[in-house]
């Protein structure tokens, strides 16, 4: 069974950073493409970024690009994003996510990913 569980979520004033984690069981970690989207209330599910199986490759939205970074640790079984200079727009729950194929951003933006977790929170005050 696969799991995806998200921690490092939580409030954080504007300007500030947190570091997001996501532990992995049930896949073979380094086989799979790691991916962070996120959701703000009332809006559409939302590409932020992905790492892909070694870790070589990154892609982020185009609003993140800069501020948030993507990065994984296959020892762990743990993909993680750093996020800085956060704004209250970015306030949102974050999903951690999995997918077997490494592909374009359009694609995750459409498509999404095979495995999801739950996701954390992230609350961002001005």
């Amino acid at each position: 069974q696969v799991q995806l569980v998200e921690s490092g979520g939580g409030l954080v004033q504007a300007g500030g950073s947190l570091r997001l984690s996501c532990a992995a069981s049930g896949i073979t970690f380094g086989n799979y493409v790691m991916g962070w989207f996120r959701q703000a209330p009332g809006k559409e599910r939302e590409f932020v970024a992905a790492i892909s199986y070694e870790g070589r490759l990154t892609n982020y939205a185009d609003s993140m690009e800069g501020r948030f970074t993507i990065s994984r640790d296959n020892a762990k079984n743990t993909v993680y994003l750093q996020t800085n200079s956060l704004k209250p727009e970015d306030t949102a729950v974050y999903y951690c996510a999995a997918d077997s194929g490494w592909y374009s951003r359009r694609h995750y933006r459409e498509n999404g990913m095979e495995y999801w977790g739950k996701g954390t929170l992230v609350t961002v005050s001005s």
